[in-house]
């Protein structure tokens, strides 16, 4: 699929995945396009699935949410309807913000963000240990954070051609 991309298509992704707030203009300046030519290229990444959505992303401590938890679950039985079973009671709490499916001695691991130990408490023993489902969690608080980004790296994509030299 990346085969698909040219570098000029990778600097609009770098570019917007950084600020989705900027406008075609915007980023078509940065890339050396004019806005309709940039607006069609952002139109065939999206229509392509490059582009899934754009989102605004908010300041969790500002908010008042600074209890974050990495936490490893291990289901009862992890059996294809247990694992169906949990992802879609997960999708139901809004203090998940990523479940992921692992491999090791656990089934997944979730990323909870609330706002103090007694709530996260709260959400632990109700909904976690809450449901038949859960065996085992091993919840990990995190500190401090050292990088948080959503964007991905680009340039590891080795199929996005390199424009032709003149």
């Amino acid at each position: 699929m990346a085969q698909e991309l040219d570098a000029v298509d990778a600097r609009i992704l770098d570019i917007i995945q950084k600020d989705a707030g900027l406008s075609v203009a915007e980023i078509a300046d940065r890339v050396g396009l004019s806005s309709s030519p940039c607006w069609r290229r952002i139109k065939r990444m999206e229509e392509a699935g490059f582009i899934t959505g754009r989102v605004t992303l908010l300041d969790n401590n500002s908010l008042g949410l600074n209890f974050e938890v990495m936490a490893s679950v291990k289901l009862a039985l992890p059996s294809r309807e247990n694992l169906d079973a949990f992802e879609q009671m997960v999708q139901a709490w809004p203090e998940v913000i990523e479940c992921m499916t692992v491999t090791g001695a656990v089934d997944y691991m979730i990323h909870i963000i609330t706002t103090d130990m007694h709530a996260y408490d709260n959400f632990l023993r109700d909904k976690l240990l809450g449901s038949a489902l859960v065996s085992d969690v091993q919840s990990r608080i995190i500190i401090r954070v050292a990088k948080r980004t959503t964007a991905l790296p680009l340039d590891l994509v080795e199929d996005i051609k390199k424009p032709a030299s003149a």
